[in-house]
Parts: structure tokens; sequence; C-alpha cells
């Protein structure tokens, strides 16, 4: 019997789309196609493979109008907010852009006696297991710069988000990349752990959860297989007694909430002083009162349902036991009489400390935790009280402070008075349980490629 992938809608909890997945035998064939295509590929020019790849993503833009409504279905983003496509376009267009400078040579000496230089290297197929929660500006983090760089791509989806690699790959066909440079392939985990194991990959990037992640690792042990791992976060916020409060307030609690709370980078704990605490709490309960809760296919919503029933639980869960421990939720659920089932109301709670899951654990979905802090030394504690370390973002009217306290802070990115963004200027990367290696920027081309040394002698 054919083993079969479904994702379930988050809107009504029926199958919206079903696929079988490949057997090891059909995997590896994938494999060896991916294989024998890339060497002709790599020998295209780099002008020819930013071009195409340019192609692909404007392709993917073509395709917006049917995206939209689509995600919805699959993970709940209301339609109104209009999809991934700017933020798509924006880091593949960086990484074409800076790929001949990034890729160019290394030359130590180009004299009448010797030629030395370092020239990047693809690392053959590269396979990228992405996530739901932004289902295509998280592949195209690494399918863009992997195929510029050389390699071919191998994209396996999230059940969740079942038809976007499909999409892509599609997409990116139809622009001219030849379709076995770029496959959408539908795995199972054992399928995809028994490819990892026998070295079928120069590069697996994963993003996902931490138990992800070691499976990954334990599935690529012995084999020196390059990893890419973004796992979980717990994002903190921390408004300093100079910060612009309402500005702070608007960002860090759509920062917290928005997709309901399903963000890679969200804010999920915010630290405020002492001075600012009262003002900004209330703000923030103001915002997110003023939210619609409902069906993502409806204009009105703001806030759709989580992916699954099962996310959704597990915040609700986090939540009970704060409430239980002492923490008191500031919204009213009156104001959301959807709340039920994967449809989850959003929660601000104040009074919680970092004995309470809510304050440690993951919880990626709509509540955040708001602590008041005394000064700066008590707010860098409780930043860095977290397995994790993705990003941090400092509300500050003091750029030099800011640095000083960020210099502090163990996280991979450090934001003054923004947060929730990637910028694709700057390596995309964290540290702790959060993961290694890092995306974007010139250092992504690195971690995409190797390092192959030339030293001629002339004479």
């Amino acid at each position: 019997m054919t083993k079969t992938l479904q994702c379930v809608s988050p809107i009504d909890g029926t199958v919206y789309a079903e696929r079988p997945v490949l057997s090891l035998s059909e995997a590896k064939e994938a494999v060896n196609r991916a294989t024998e295509a890339q060497k002709a590929w790599a020998a295209k020019p780099l002008s020819e493979r930013i071009a195409l790849v340019r192609a692909g993503v404007a392709r993917v833009g073509e395709m917006n109008e049917e995206i939209v409504p689509e995600l919805a279905w699959m993970m709940g983003r209301p339609v109104r907010y209009g999809g991934e496509f700017r933020g798509f376009e924006e880091r593949a267009s960086y990484m074409a852009d800076i790929a001949e400078e990034a890729l160019k040579p290394i030359v130590v000496e180009d004299s009448d006696n010797f030629e030395r230089r370092i020239l990047r290297e693809p690392h053959g197929v590269v396979l990228v297991i992405a996530p739901w929660n932004y289902p295509y500006m998280t592949a195209i983090n690494t399918v863009a710069p992997a195929l510029i760089a050389g390699n071919a791509v191998l994209l396996k989806h999230s059940t969740q988000t079942l038809l976007v690699g499909e999409r892509m790959a599609r997409a990116f066909a139809e622009a001219g990349v030849p379709e076995d440079v770029f496959q959408n392939v539908f795995l199972d985990h054992e399928t995809t752990e028994s490819l990892i194991a026998a070295k079928s990959f120069g590069f697996v990037n994963f993003t996902g959860s931490v138990g992800g992640g070691r499976a990954i690792e334990q599935a690529a042990a012995g084999t020196f297989t390059n990893l890419g791992l973004e796992l979980g976060g717990k994002d903190p916020g921390y408004v300093m007694e100079d910060a612009d409060v309402e500005a702070a307030a608007e960002t860090l609690i759509d920062g917290a909430m928005f997709n309901s709370g399903q963000c890679c980078c969200g804010i999920e704990r915010i630290y405020v002083a002492a001075s600012l605490f009262d003002a900004f709490v209330e703000k923030a309960v103001a915002i997110v009162s003023g939210y619609t809760l409902g069906n993502p296919l409806e204009e009105t919503t703001t806030l759709g349902p989580m992916a699954t029933l099962r996310f959704a639980d597990e915040v609700r869960a986090q939540t009970a036991e704060a409430i239980e421990a002492g923490a008191r939720a500031l919204i009213d659920p009156q104001l959301f009489p959807q709340d039920g089932g994967a449809y989850l109301m959003p929660q601000i709670l104040v009074d919680v400390n970092h004995d309470m899951r809510v304050m440690r654990e993951e919880s990626f979905g709509p509540v955040v935790g708001i602590m008041k802090v005394a000064d700066d030394d008590e707010a860098v504690s409780l930043m860095n009280d977290s397995e994790f370390g993705l990003t941090a973002s400092l509300w500050t009217r003091d750029p030099e402070r800011a640095a000083r306290i960020g210099a502090r802070i163990e996280t991979g990115t450090v934001f003054m008075n923004r947060a929730d963004y990637l910028d694709p200027g700057l390596c995309w990367t964290g540290c702790k349980n959060t993961g290694k290696g890092g995306a974007l920027s010139a250092i992504g081309y690195q971690n995409l490629t190797r390092p192959k040394s030339y030293h001629l002698k002339k004479a």
C-alpha cells in the first residue's frame, strides 16, 4: 500500500491536499538524476544561472493570486496579507545581485612565477527541508543561492504546505531551469534519513524543530555532510526607558502576533523598563484587543487559525499553566468568540517569570509574556536565560547603548527599533539550540560551496 502525505486544513479540518511519497528506490533515482544534471548546470556561465533563477522567481510571482488562498487553506494565514512574494523576491534578488562578487576567486598571487588562488565550488546536490510557517520565503533562502552557486536542489517541503514545493519546482522549470536540477520530492522521515545516512547530499539545510535537527545530525553522523540547521527560538524584546513606547508596542506586539505567532523570529517574551511598563502594557492590550480572529479567507480577518490543533493546544497548555502559577491574562476572551480548535485567541500575560514554560519553551503561537526590569543588567540576564538564540530586539534612542547591550546577548541577530525581519544582506544565523550555520548574505554562498585552492607554478 502506497504511503501518502496529507495536508489537513486548519480552516475546517478537511484534507486539502494529498500526495504519495517516493519509495527509497524512487528517491535514490531522483538523487541520481540530480547528481548527473548538476554537472552540466555548474558548467553554465554564472550569468546564465542567475538569469534562470531570476526568471523562476518571477514565474512564482505570476502565480501569486492562486498562491495566497492556497496558503490560507494549508496553514491559515489571512489572505489580506497577500502572501510572501515581496520577501521571496527580495531575498532571491539580493542573492542574485551579490553572486558575482561573493563567488569570485580570491587571488593571492598572479605573477610570472606563480598563480595562487582560491575558488568556490558547489557541493553538488543540496537537500532543502523547508517549514510550513513561511513556506516560500524560508525555502528560497537556500534554493536561490544554491542554484546560483551551481548546485542541484531537492526540495522536501512540510506536509502542512504540501503544494509549495510543487509550485516552486514547476515555476522554475517553466522558466528554463532543467527539471532534474531543481526537483520537488515527497519524502517520509525514514526515507529522508536513509538518504542522508547514505551521503546522498553535499549539503542539507533544515528549518524546523530542535528534535528534527537532532534527527538530521544523527542521520548524517559519520558522513561529514555539511549541515545548516535553523531550529527553535524564544526571541526577546527589551524596551528601555528612553524608547519610543508607542513604536515599540506596535512593532513588538505585531512581531508576537502576526501569522498567529508562528514566526521563526517572532517575539515571545518582552522586558520593559519599570518607568514605561504600564504605558507599554496598556498600548499592547489595546492593539491585541483590536484583532479579528476568524476564517483567513475573509478580508476582515487579521488573525487566522494556527496551522494545526496540536500547535494551538500546546499554546493553550502553556498559557493555562502560567495562569495557574500566578500570571495574569489581560485579553478579554469575550472579544474573541471564535476561539476553539485551531482558532486560538491572542493573549498577553503579565506577572510572569522564568519558572513558567511560556517564558522558557518555544510557544510559536499568539501569546506573549511581559516582565518589568530594573536595568540593563537584569534585562540581559533574562534575555540570555534561554536555550535559544535567534534574534533580540532592543528599543532605545541610543545606538551605542544598543551595541553595548547587543554584544552581551547570546543571539544570532541584534535589532534596534525593529523586530521580526530577515535582512538578506546580513547572515541569518543563530546560536545555542537555535542551531548552526548561516543563510543569505555572502556568508550564505560560503556555506553552499566549498573552497578549492590552486597553486600553479609557472617556472
